[in-house]
């Protein structure tokens, strides 16, 4: 029997060279494209909503921000005291100053104020067609009060079919079909149904004002962060984005997720609304952009209290991925020393291979990988591994697909696509050779589908670090067993005679290691760039995944 215990420090999973070499496939040097994104809108002196909101909405989701002024308001935390329209024409030298010198990648259109504005923003839309335009109808502000004049809503209309995404939130849907606001998350969805198809375009469904709904009084609330989703809003806050010509695939995406409590939601719509033009210009897709987005909100909502900005309802806090909430606060020191804005390189890739270390000697002890080494492995139990893997590799191939459409870069998108085809083409053909010659039943087994299960659970997290850490276990703890499964069987003398000879050649493969290098070295860089909320999520992603390696390796002593 080869002796497993042997290999020095077993507690350390991964050799120090796993860790820290370079991957071997480096990223191209060509650098991320920064999306160029306008904003029309009012001007908030609060700096909560409006044009401020989306400058630093825009800056927070990675474009380059720049603004057309349709209306300057007097107004705090507390409320608008006051609403100046200059006049439309200025507004339209302002839109073609921008698009005579300037590309623009996206647009975001908010407050708007009369019919004169409208009418000059669609006639520069219809004129310069902007690939990406986002519109959040201000109409109604949370106390009820109108923005838009009555006389303006015939205007507004004629605007809709010119946007490649609408987001009113609820009252705002109710006033565009002239129909009651939705009492309902049910109702809410077959109001967004019936705007779509009267504008022929996206719409984003908010439930921030349903049942314990909570969002501000200025001119741009009503953004929503996750909740329970279906056709229940329950005590959550779901989104759902939906449209009846079939761009999404399906008629309605729902995106569900969690209430947060706070009064400081000020401009929560404003935000919302521009992050998605910004992502949107950056990854084409509307519902990877709307997972992307929610929970950069969630956390701007969260850690609002830290900007302690007015005695009203307060603005979000658009930088907080940026900075952790208790460094460099006036009288506070800081509890983080000089890592203020994250992690370093190295620093929590190094944390999670230390968390791991007990589930890797926990796979090292079980009787499959033992037997698989000495080649003592009842026949039965490595034919339903097999099976179990095919299984899980094409579940395993749609989470890397999803990882691949959220990820923020060109390099990690490719990276991770590929790595979803691997699954697919190389592997699963591999597992299927070997049950060609080893009949077993292709049924699910529990462990399989509790592993797939968590897995797809974090691709609808809306965080791309959270599900990168959660697919790594599959990478990196892998690739240490097989690593060591395959030295043990060269230090044998690499037997012919052994039974599982073959399939323990197939773990001496450079390109996985490489590959196992670089998902770690994406997941320290997400890690880096996250809230100190979203690497809370990461690690414990990254640990429930390392107990379902476990779990699989010792599945079939359990059911085959």
């Amino acid at each position: 029997m080869s002796d497993l215990s042997a290999r020095p420090n077993p507690s350390e999973f991964l050799p120090s060279d796993f860790l820290l070499s370079k991957p071997s496939h480096p990223s191209p040097a060509t650098p991320l494209r920064i999306p160029r994104v306008l904003a029309i809108a009012g001007s908030d002196p609060s700096g909560g909503a409006g044009i401020q909101a989306d400058l630093k909405s825009i800056a927070a989701n990675g474009g380059y921000g720049m603004a057309a002024i349709t209306a300057l308001t007097a107004q705090n935390t507390q409320g608008v005291r006051g609403v100046h329209v200059p006049p439309a024409a200025f507004l339209t030298a302002q839109l073609d100053a921008i698009s005579d010198d300037i590309g623009i990648d996206a647009v975001k259109i908010g407050m708007l104020g009369d019919a004169a504005v409208i009418d000059a923003v669609r006639s520069w839309l219809e004129k310069v067609r902007p690939a990406v335009v986002v519109l959040d109808p201000v109409m109604v502000a949370t106390s009820g009060d109108r923005l838009l004049q009555e006389s303006a809503e015939a205007a507004l209309q004629a605007l809709l079919p010119l946007a490649d995404l609408i987001t009113p939130n609820l009252a705002e849907l109710g006033i565009l079909l002239r129909e009651p606001a939705a009492a309902d998350w049910a109702e809410a969805l077959a109001q967004g149904k019936r705007l779509a198809a009267l504008t022929g375009t996206t719409v984003l469904v908010k439930g921030g004002h349903l049942q314990g709904g909570q969002s501000g009084d200025g001119p741009d609330d009503g953004g929503s962060v996750d909740g329970d989703a279906g056709n229940d809003a329950g005590a959550g806050c779901p989104d759902a984005l939906v449209n009846t010509g079939g761009l999404l695939g399906t008629e309605t995406v729902v995106v569900p997720g969690e209430r947060i409590a706070t009064r400081n939601s000020h401009g929560t719509g404003c935000s919302l609304s521009s992050a998605m033009a910004t992502v949107q210009a950056r990854l084409g897709d509307w519902e990877a952009a709307l997972r992307e987005v929610k929970p950069w909100l969630l956390g701007a909502l969260r850690e609002a209290a830290v900007l302690d900005v007015g005695s009203g309802n307060g603005p979000v806090h658009h930088f907080h991925h940026m900075q952790r909430p208790t460094d460099g606060l006036p009288g506070q020191a800081s509890q983080h020393g000089p890592a203020a804005h994250g992690p370093a390189e190295g620093e929590f890739a190094a944390a999670l291979r230390a968390g791991a270390a007990d589930d890797l000697d926990a796979i090292y002890a079980l009787d499959f990988v033992r037997g698989l080494a000495d080649g003592t492995l009842p026949e039965r139990e490595f034919a339903y591994y097999l099976a179990q893997d095919a299984i899980y590799l094409n579940g395993y191939s749609r989470v890397l697909a999803r990882t691949a459409a959220i990820a923020p870069t060109e390099a990690e998108q490719l990276f991770w696509a590929r790595s979803a085809q691997t699954c697919l083409e190389v592997e699963s053909e591999l597992h299927r050779s070997w049950l060609s010659t080893r009949p077993t039943a292709p049924t699910l087994g529990p462990v399989t589908k509790s592993y797939v299960d968590h897995l797809l659970a974090a691709s609808v997290s809306g965080s791309y670090g959270v599900l990168v850490a959660a697919a790594l276990p599959c990478f990196w703890l892998y690739a240490e067993v097989g690593s060591t499964l395959h030295r043990e069987f060269l230090a044998g003398g690499a037997p012919v005679a052994h039974p599982y000879a073959d399939w323990l050649r197939t773990y001496a493969d450079e390109d996985f290691a490489a590959a196992t290098r670089q998902a770690i070295a994406y997941t320290d860089t997400a890690a880096r760039r996250a809230s100190e909320s979203e690497r809370e999520a990461m690690a414990l992603a990254f640990r429930q995944s390392s107990g379902y390696e476990v779990a699989f390796f010792d599945a079939p002593r359990l059911y085959a």
